[in-house]
C-alpha cells in the first residue's frame, strides 16, 4: 500500500513494485478532478483506493481491508515554502498523518512494515558535514520540523509497541516527474522554453545553497530494501556528492548549448525566510547493509529532465 501513489516517489515505486509482482494499492485523496497523470500508464494494474492522512477512520478501514504486507508513506505537504505559508496544514500532514497511519496499522494490522519518507530537511542548519543517522536534527522550516515529528514518532512506534517501522532519511531526489515548483524542474522548464524561444529569463532566490541531488528512481528501491531487511533500522538516502543551484544552472543550460548567465536573474521573493545552506549525505549504511548505491549520476540527471522538458513542451 502507497500513500502519495500520485506523486513523483509514489509513481516510480508503483512501478518497481508491479515489476517484483507486488499487489499494489494506491490511496488518494478524494478531488473533484484526478490528478493521475504520474500513474496514468499503472492504473490498470493498480488498485486505487480513496482515504486521507487528516481522517483517521479512513486509514484504519482501508488498513483492515487490504491488509498489506507492507506500507509506504509518500504522502505529505511536501513543498518547503509553502510549509511558511500553510504550517499548520503541513503540520497536519506531514506530522499527524504519520501518526494517523500508524496508529490504523496498529490497531488494523499491526504485521505490516512501515516505511515512512523522512527527510534531509530534518537536518536544516547541519550541526556536522555530511550528515549520517546519528546526526542531530536543526530544521528550519515547518516542512522541517513536521518531517522531524513523523520520524519520531516512527522510532515511538517502533520501541513501544515492536511494529516493523522504518523511515529513510532521503536526500534531495528528483526526476522529469518532479512538480514544476521545485527547484530543479524549474530550472529544467525554464530551460526548455527559453532553448525553444517560449521565454526569455529564470528568475531564482539563492544560488549558493548546496544539494544533494538524485534520481527519485534509484532512491525508491532504497524504500523497499529498508522493508526486506531482518531488523528495523532508519537509513540515510544520498549520493554524497553536493551541487549547488548556480552548478544545477550551468549544467542544465549547457546541455543545451546556453550561457545561464545571460538568463538567470535573482529574486528576492523566492529566497527563504530561513536558509538551508549545506545538505551532503553520509549513505555509508545504506550502502554497507542495504547493498544500495545510486546509478544515475547529478549530470545525467539535469540532462534527462531538460531533454523530458525539451520534448513536452516542443
Amino acid at each position: 500500500m502507497i500513500t502519495g501513489v500520485t506523486g513523483q516517489d509514489g509513481s516510480y515505486l508503483a512501478e518497481l513494485l508491479l515489476d517484483k509482482g507486488y499487489e499494489v494499492i494506491g490511496v488518494v485523496r478524494r478531488t473533484s478532478h484526478d490528478s493521475y497523470e504520474r500513474i496514468g500508464h499503472l492504473l490498470d494494474r493498480l488498485h486505487v483506493v480513496a482515504a486521507d492522512l487528516l481522517d483517521q477512520h479512513s486509514l484504519t478501514t482501508v488498513i483492515r481491508d487490504a491488509k498489506p504486507a507492507e506500507v509506504y508513506n509518500l504522502a505529505a505537504q511536501s513543498f518547503v515554502p509553502t510549509s511558511w505559508n500553510q504550517p499548520v496544514l503541513t503540520g497536519e500532514f506531514t506530522a499527524l498523518g504519520v501518526t494517523r497511519l500508524l496508529e490504523a496499522i496498529r490497531l488494523a494490522h499491526p504485521q505490516a512494515r512501515f516505511y515512512q519518507a523522512s527527510s534531509s530537511e530534518m537536518f536544516g542548519k547541519a550541526v556536522e558535514t555530511p550528515q549520517r543517522e546519528s546526526t542531530p536534527f536543526y530544521p528550519r522550516s515547518p516542512y522541517g520540523v513536521a518531517k522531524a515529528y513523523g520520524h519520531w514518532i516512527t522510532v515511538n512506534y517502533r520501541e513501544s509497541y515492536g511494529m516493523f517501522a522504518v523511515s529513510g532519511i532521503l536526500f534531495n531526489h528528483e526526476s522529469p516527474r518532479r512538480g514544476l515548483e521545485f527547484v530543479t524542474r524549474k530550472v529544467s522548464d525554464a530551460v526548455a522554453r527559453i532553448k525553444l524561444g517560449k521565454a526569455g529569463e529564470l528568475r531564482l532566490g539563492n544560488l549558493d545553497s548546496g544539494r544533494d541531488w538524485g534520481f527519485a528512481g534509484d532512491y525508491v528501491e532504497a524504500m523497499w530494501r529498508m522493508l526486506q531487511q531482518p531488523e528495523p533500522k532508519d537509513y540515510v538516502v544520498g549520493t554524497g556528492t553536493m551541487h549547488t543551484v548556480r552548478d544545477l544552472c550551468a549544467a542544465a543550460f549547457s546541455h543545451v548549448g546556453l550561457d545561464w548567465q545571460k538568463y538567470v536573474k535573482i529574486d528576492p521573493r523566492f529566497v527563504r525566510p530561513a536558509e538551508v545552506d549545506t545538505l551532503l549525505a553520509d549513505a555509508s549504511r545504506a550502502r554497507r547493509e542495504l547493498g544500495w548505491a545510486p546509478k544515475v549520476s547529478f549530470e545525467q540527471l539535469v540532462k534527462m529532465m531538460v531533454d523530458a522538458d525539451v520534448e513536452r513542451l516542443a
